[in-house]
C-alpha cells in the first residue's frame, strides 16, 4: 500500500485543496508492479482482516474506486470519521453532506486534499458527478468534484460524504496483500458509502456475508489469540 512518508497518517491542517478524481489518477505515483488480476473490483469493498498487520488500517472496509489491473488501485476508508467538521474546512457544502457532517479519513496518500462521494436523487448525472464503473449497483455512486458550485447541486443530491486523503496500491500490489490474506474483497451496497453510524460499518458488512466471514467481526486483532 502507498503511503507517504511513514506508517502513520492523519490530517496535515485545515487547508484542504479539493481534488478531482481523474486528476489523482493521473498524479498518484503507483509504480510497483507484480502480478495482475484480470478484471476490475472498482465498486467492490475491501475489509482488512488481522493478517493485515498495519493499525492503521485495524478494521477498515475501504471502497474501490478506480481499479486498473495494470495501473493501480484507488480507494477510500469508510469507517474513519474525524473530529473535523465540515463546516470548519468546506463551509458551502454543508448543508448537502450526509450525516455524521464531519471529514472522514479516507487514507493515508494526500491527506490534505478532499475529495467526496455522492449519490444523485432520481436519475439525473448532477454537474461535476461521475459514476464509478463496475457493477450496476454501484453505478449510483460517484465521485464528484468539490470545485463545482454546491449551490448547483442543491435538490440532486441525495447523499454526499467527503474524505480527507485517499489509499493507494501499486499495480499488482493489492493482489498481493489479497492474495497474503490481508484483505477480503466484498460486494457493496449504496448505502455503505454513506452510513450514518460508521463504527458499525465493519461488523455490519462481514456479517451479512453469512458463514465463516460473518465470525471476522468479532475477530481479534492478533490472529494467534483467535
Amino acid at each position: 500500500m502507498v503511503r507517504p512518508g511513514g506508517a502513520t497518517w492523519g490530517f496535515a491542517g485545515y487547508g484542504f485543496r479539493r481534488i478531482w478524481w481523474p486528476a489523482v489518477r493521473e498524479r498518484a505515483a503507483l509504480a510497483h508492479h507484480g502480478g495482475m488480476q484480470s478484471e476490475s473490483r472498482t465498486g467492490q469493498l475491501l475489509a482488512a482482516t488481522p493478517m493485515l498487520g498495519d493499525a492503521n488500517f485495524r478494521r477498515t472496509i475501504v471502497l474501490i474506486v478506480e481499479d486498473d489491473p495494470g495501473e493501480g488501485t484507488l480507494g477510500v476508508v469508510l469507517n474513519r470519521p474525524s473530529d473535523i467538521p465540515v463546516q470548519q474546512v468546506l463551509e458551502p457544502w454543508t448543508d448537502l453532506v450526509t450525516g455524521p457532517s464531519v471529514l472522514f479519513q479516507g487514507g493515508p496518500v494526500s491527506p490534505d486534499s478532499a475529495l467526496a462521494l455522492a449519490m444523485p436523487k432520481g436519475g439525473t448525472e448532477p454537474i461535476g458527478w461521475r459514476s464509478l464503473s463496475g457493477s450496476k449497483l454501484m453505478s449510483s455512486i460517484g465521485l464528484i468534484d468539490l470545485g463545482a458550485p454546491p449551490q448547483l447541486l442543491v435538490g440532486g443530491i441525495a447523499s454526499l460524504r467527503v474524505f480527507a486523503g485517499y489509499a493507494g496500491w501499486g499495480a499488482g500490489q493489492l493482489e498481493a496483500e489479497i492474495e497474503a490474506g490481508a484483505w477480503l474483497v466484498l460486494d457493496a451496497l449504496p448505502e455503505d458509502a454513506f452510513a450514518t453510524e460508521p463504527d458499525r460499518l465493519y461488523p455490519a458488512v462481514l456479517r451479512r456475508q453469512g458463514g465463516e466471514t460473518a465470525l471476522l467481526a468479532t475477530y481479534p486483532d492478533d490472529p494467534v489469540l483467535n
